[in-house]
């Protein structure tokens, strides 16, 4: 019975650090995990046979493997290209499919706001830019590009001419510094902000615990009891909330209602300085707001974020946290 004399495998360190993330790579397939192990265990000499029945494949496999290490490095542990079956959809639909998918759903007359594989096919069939197509067909060839045309990224351009003027000054709040000069011994920085229409809802039916073999159960219907708004200041140095309300709405005289809670304690009442940083909501917009809180707390200073800059408020992060 004729030997087969196993082929000599060797590797670079590259080679090595490469084979090993495969074999302890959570995601890898696994023909490239059984791969990657055949020309590890090959690389410390073990012999084919013995590889096999660690593995539980045939030791052909096993030479199959090593041999086109052997040969070509790690790019023998690739599948060797097959001719299969030709394409059925012509380079030319193909880039019907592409083209179409670049463009706006409305622009072409379709009543979409993101085009979806069914309605891309759809489309490309009523048009008579393709043949019947099915919508994974779609789906494949975008990926190749690849295009998705059901995501969407939003965007907006800065509208604050003022931006980092604006900016500045809350980011030097945050770092201790006002006008170019340390903050006064005493002198307190809180960040407000409300959220409207917060919806109170309880479920119709009440939640079931777990139990062995069934899971937590919700019911799915709820009942609607009602809105809220949600006021709150945040001491930006200590983190703690000096002060929260909940109003129906919200409004000039809700807002001015949660800052005399805050003034109304210390260390805000007898601060030398207070600075609130708000946004550009109507409750307390412009000059006016400023002016009207300073006419009631003559030592309450307010901080305006940039428009559409309302995250650079801390207590806008702490919600999104």
């Amino acid at each position: 019975m004729p030997q087969h004399r196993a082929v000599p495998v060797t590797l670079t360190a590259t080679e090595r650090k490469t084979v090993k993330k495969r074999i302890r790579g959570a995601k890898t397939a696994y023909r490239d995990w059984l791969r990657a192990q055949i020309v590890l265990a090959a690389a410390r000499g073990r012999v084919s046979a013995r590889i096999a029945a660690d593995l539980h494949v045939t030791v052909d496999t096993v030479r199959k493997w090593r041999g086109r290490f052997a040969a070509r490095g790690l790019d023998g542990l690739k599948d060797l290209p097959r001719s299969g079956r030709p394409r059925r959809i012509s380079e030319l639909e193909r880039a019907a499919v592409v083209a179409l998918a670049c463009q706006l759903p409305a622009a072409t007359g379709v009543p979409l706001s993101r085009w979806t594989g069914p309605e891309l096919a759809a489309e490309l069939a009523s048009r008579g830019l393709t043949g019947p197509v099915s919508a994974s067909s779609v789906l494949r060839i975008l990926a190749e590009h690849p295009i998705k045309p059901w995501q969407y990224q939003s965007w907006i351009y800065p509208r604050d001419p003022g931006f980092a003027v604006k900016a500045t000054v809350i980011l030097d709040l945050y770092q201790g510094y006002y006008q170019g000069k340390r903050l006064r011994p005493g002198d307190q920085v809180i960040s407000v902000d409300a959220k409207p229409s917060i919806q109170a809802r309880d479920r119709r039916h009440p939640t079931t615990p777990p139990a062995p073999g069934r899971p937590m159960r919700v019911e799915h219907e709820y009942r609607r009891a009602g809105a809220l708004a949600l006021l709150a200041a945040l001491d930006v140095r200590t983190g703690t909330v000096p002060a929260a309300a909940t109003p129906k709405t919200t409004g000039i005289a809700p807002f001015m209602a949660l800052m005399g809670q805050v003034m109304s304690q210390e260390p805000y009442a007898s601060a030398p300085r207070v600075f609130v940083i708000v946004d550009n909501g109507s409750d307390h917009r412009g000059k006016k707001a400023a002016r009207r809180l300073r006419a009631a707390y003559p030592n309450a200073i307010m901080i305006h974020t940039p428009v559409h800059a309302s995250w650079l408020n801390q207590i806008v992060r702490h919600e999104v946290a």
